[in-house]
């Protein structure tokens, strides 16, 4: 991680996840919770995660965060393959929307996220989690704020 993060000034978004998969170095909340980007592109980015009973509620099933967290995932590295070596972004707001539980059966899942819009400093992307089967499980639009990177940081 910290080659990655030291060229992080000199790559673009796109190059630093591609840079991130060739050197196998997956940010840590992707261990956390069990996930991995697996296809990106120019505005697109798609993780695949496996919940377990680590990611439980109370009530026996799959945490909203754990979507949450995948959702917001694909939405920020859609964002992020776009953006140019001094820009960063964060996001502003996350919607989400759940359509059917997920459990330690539902996986292996699929978060596919894509820009619907981006401008000098905003982006605006949405992404649904998909089950074993194909079916819709939560989707999500986020409201994403771009900025430069300071040079010194």
């Amino acid at each position: 991680m910290d080659m990655i993060k030291d060229n992080k000034a000199r790559l673009s978004g796109l190059e630093q996840l591609h840079a991130l998969i060739a050197a196998n170095i997956p940010p840590p909340i992707n261990k956390t919770m069990n996930f991995t980007l697996t296809e990106f592109e120019e505005g697109r980015a798609v993780f695949e995660g496996n919940p377990d009973q680590s990611v439980y509620n109370p009530i026996g099933a799959v945490h909203g965060g754990y979507a949450a967290t995948l959702l917001d995932t694909a939405c920020g590295c859609a964002v992020h393959s776009t953006l140019t070596a001094d820009q960063g972004y964060t996001t502003l707001e996350l919607k989400v929307a759940y359509h059917r539980p997920l459990t330690d059966a539902s996986g292996p899942v699929r978060a596919e996220g894509n820009i619907v819009s981006i401008g000098r400093r905003t982006g605006f992307a949405e992404a649904r989690l998909t089950d074993r089967n194909g079916k819709v499980c939560a989707t999500a639009t986020s409201t994403l704020l771009i900025f430069p990177l300071d040079s010194a940081g």
